[in-house]
């Protein structure tokens, strides 16, 4: 297999959307599955929209997810700079290449001037393309150009407008007519080059090989494979990744439609190894049923002909379900102390004075009802702190309501002896008494155990009831309890 060498060059120009981030695992899944390289590229050539502290936002999350690249900021492979705001120098001399081709100039032309000419083409109804208004600059010779160009003037492409073809690796076979062809700008008023201009060169400086980049690029192929064919190199593997679509599948994905930055999820508690599968499952499969994978088999498994060229729609509820099958992965096969240290910061305040051995005991018995580790905030605080007591929640519970206040107090008399009794207080000795009890009331395990539970906990659900008695401990479960018994008692005076 040819060994792939790729990139990932977002802009810093804020957070990083789970669009972007996909945009980084395919190239990364097929650099590695090759045995190639993987280029970190910060594309920061558009200073008004620069926004600080964007890059190491990137770099963050790329090293939170797994996705360590093989070059680029820290990673000095021979390739860099690798922020193109210091590369500066390096796209003037290929612009120059250029004019001395005969295939660039320099554009002295206002903007208002150029905006006469978009008014007058949209008046007659035909497409703007600037090449129609090429100035008369364009007939100085290449040595007149240089000569006179300083910065401050941008040079613009001189486009061959002619039919092109290509391949792309997702969308297959495509074509384009002259008509989309234009004298784009390759170095602005700053002296910085445009995305289109300075992608060209450095990915051919950094042996690049494939790009992967989303679909909206598709419109602006023709253009790049003119530069490549005006530099006389070879172009790339190109790979158009479809969109990610919002949950209706009508339109592109948006912070709008409630899909938030991975930083947020990261805030949530979505684990890295859910992000990564469920982002690189969003588009692409292997052809089989499975849906967990690990970065390993997804390396293993990856190929971009099994990329659908259609949109993918965004599912967070799936994202979820996801994330808490890798909670439960992974404490299987770690064990909770292993696992344990990835919860640090979800735990509620209430948790703040118990040890790790008795949060280690609650996460063992709750992390199978985990969707995200901010979950625990909400589902185990009544393990550090006595519940909210709300007698009426215990009263319209839909299985405890069919017993009279008489009853409840009768069965939660029943279980406190029954319990105060027992000789050790662990798991199996609760498990047996839990059931003697239900043999000696003849009750209904979701009435007696529902009673039981709302009682020492208020939480809408919990962990199996002689484990979270177990955790709670007996001098706890038995106080919490007796709290209801009397407060029943007193409400039928």
């Amino acid at each position: 297999m040819k060994k792939i060498i790729t990139r990932f060059a977002p802009s810093p120009t804020g957070y990083i959307h789970i669009g972007n981030v996909r945009s980084a695992i395919y190239p990364y899944l097929a650099a590695k599955q090759s045995d190639g390289k993987f280029i970190l590229r910060i594309e920061d050539t558009d200073q008004a929209r620069f926004v600080e502290g964007a890059t190491e936002l990137i770099e963050d999350t790329l090293k939170w997810l797994g996705l360590e690249w093989d070059e680029g900021p820290e990673k000095d492979g021979g390739n860099g700079p690798y922020f193109q705001s210091e590369r500066k120098a390096i796209y003037q001399e290929w612009a120059k290449k250029l004019i001395e081709k005969g295939r660039a100039y320099a554009d002295p032309t206002d903007s208002d001037t150029i905006q006469t000419y978009r008014d007058a083409d949209n008046a007659q109804k035909i497409p703007y393309l600037y090449r129609n208004h090429r100035p008369k600059e364009t007939d100085l010779s290449p040595e007149e150009i240089l000569i006179n160009w300083s910065e401050g003037t941008p040079i613009r492409f001189k486009a061959d407008p002619k039919p092109r073809k290509w391949h792309d690796e997702v969308m297959g076979d495509l074509h384009a007519g002259p008509e989309v062809q234009d004298d784009i700008i390759l170095i602005k008023k700053d002296g910085l080059p445009t995305y289109n201009f300075a992608h060209i060169v450095d990915d051919f400086l950094m042996d690049i090989n494939m790009v992967a980049r989303g679909v909206e690029y598709l419109s602006s192929t023709p253009n790049y494979l003119a530069l490549y064919e005006a530099f006389g190199i070879e172009q790339p593997l190109l790979v158009s990744l479809p969109h990610i679509l919002a949950p209706q599948g009508n339109k592109k994905l948006g912070k709008r439609d409630g899909a938030k930055s991975v930083t947020e999820y990261r805030k949530d508690g979505v684990l890295p190894e859910a992000m990564l599968n469920y982002l690189a499952c969003l588009g692409w499969n292997d052809g089989s049923e499975q849906e967990i994978y690990t970065k390993d088999e997804l390396i293993k498994k990856f190929s971009l002909d099994r990329i659908q060229n259609s949109g993918a729609r965004y599912d967070e509820v799936k994202l979820l379900w996801m994330n808490g099958q890798w909670i439960r992965k992974l404490v299987t096969e770690q064990g909770i102390d292993k696992f344990y240290p990835r919860t640090d910061g979800f735990w509620p305040d209430s948790a703040k004075n118990f040890d790790d051995k008795y949060k280690k005991q609650v996460l063992g018995i709750i992390y199978d009802r985990l969707k995200t580790l901010s979950d625990l905030r909400e589902m185990t605080d009544y393990f550090f702190a006595d519940p909210k007591f709300d007698i009426e929640q215990l009263l319209k519970n839909k299985f405890v309501k069919k017993l009279s206040e008489q009853e409840m107090t009768g069965l939660l008399q029943l279980a406190i002896e029954k319990l105060q009794n027992l000789p050790d207080w662990n798991a199996e000795t609760l498990k047996t008494a839990l059931n003697d009890l239900l043999a000696e009331t003849s009750q209904k395990p979701a009435v007696l155990f529902s009673l039981i539970r709302i009682s020492v906990s208020f939480a809408p659900f919990s962990p199996a009831l002689d484990l979270t008695l177990n955790v709670l401990g007996k001098e706890v479960s038995l106080a919490r309890l007796n709290k209801v018994k009397e407060a029943l008692l007193l409400d039928q005076q």
